[in-house]
């Protein structure tokens, strides 16, 4: 029976604010979309760090012959000087590498020639003005610092170079854009338990005859608040089931469909991810339209 009253009660308060309970469903339904569109930015691009930086490598560049480096004062790498290299790799950097290759300058010219059929800008470079490396695969990408340290400066080292650079700006500018999406997620939350607290005043001063009654015979705080709070809550998690829905519906129409089959070296977010997320959002709900009701019903519907 009681029950059956506070679910009247609530079907009561969504009707007679019609117009307030859309408006509260979108405003969640937008600030929630951002929330979780930020989340799958940034689990989109740990997914391309785990993938990219596997696949990089630190560029150990030889001495070329006419180099200005000072540790290449003698002129080109010289056999000893490589060794001595590899030996430094071997021993101190164990831990660090996991595989190291030798590129020769037969070998960069090979792939310059493959990437640069015509040349590069204009000029067409032949084998001599190559330059020799040892190419090594660290266990862990994030050690370059340790490798650079020992083997910069090294006799015959013109160079160390980390290909992790190469990606750092894309994510950056993927950085800065999941910041924007939290930052419009963050304004939009605010108007969400602004509408929401909105919404459940009105709620509260329409039915203040009903609340006095209630009052009177007795009914506890929480008994008179609950059609209340559930008439938030019901159109935050509404507004949060329809950001779910429209993310689902982003990954799998424009990411799995499309980008994933147009661009399909890279590794993308899934509607495994969505569904992932997705609790996070109804939950996010539920909290706004407690904070809400919380600023709210104290002041309304409180004995």
């Amino acid at each position: 029976m009681r029950f059956q009253f506070v679910l009247g009660e609530v079907l009561s308060g969504l009707r007679r604010n019609t117009t307030m309970v859309v408006a509260v469903v979108l405003v969640t339904f937008v600030s929630l979309t951002f929330v979780g569109a930020a989340a799958l930015l940034q689990a989109q691009i740990g997914k391309l760090k785990d993938d990219w930086y596997d696949l990089v490598e630190v560029s150990v560049f030889l001495c070329p012959q006419g180099s200005v480096s000072p540790t290449c004062a003698t002129g080109e790498a010289t056999q000893p000087q490589i060794d001595a290299v590899r030996q430094i790799i071997d021993t101190e950097l164990s831990s660090e590498v996991s595989k190291v290759y030798f590129e020769s300058k037969a070998q960069a010219f090979d792939a310059f020639s493959e990437r640069y059929p015509d040349g590069y800008q204009g000029t067409q470079l032949t084998e001599k003005d190559m330059q020799a490396s040892l190419r090594l695969k660290l266990s862990d990408a994030e050690q370059f610092a340790v490798v650079s340290d020992v083997l910069s400066g090294r006799d015959g080292v013109e160079i160390v170079e980390d290909q992790r650079a190469v990606f750092e700006p894309l994510f950056r500018t993927l950085n800065v854009a999941t910041l924007l999406a939290a930052g419009l997620a963050g304004v939009m939350l605010l108007a969400a338990v602004l509408l929401i607290t909105t919404t459940i005043r009105l709620s509260a001063v329409s039915r203040r005859k009903e609340t006095e009654i209630m009052r009177l015979v007795g009914a506890s705080n929480l008994f008179i608040q609950l059609p209340f709070l559930l008439e938030g809550a019901l159109a935050a998690v509404l507004g949060s089931l329809l950001a779910g829905g429209g993310l689902w519906l982003a990954v799998r129409f424009m990411v799995s469909d499309w980008l994933e089959r147009s661009v399909d070296w890279v590794a993308y977010v899934s509607e495994v991810d969505v569904l992932r997320v997705a609790p996070l959002l109804v939950i996010m709900a539920v909290a706004l339209a407690a904070l809400a009701s919380f600023f709210t019903l104290n002041r309304y519907t409180r004995i």
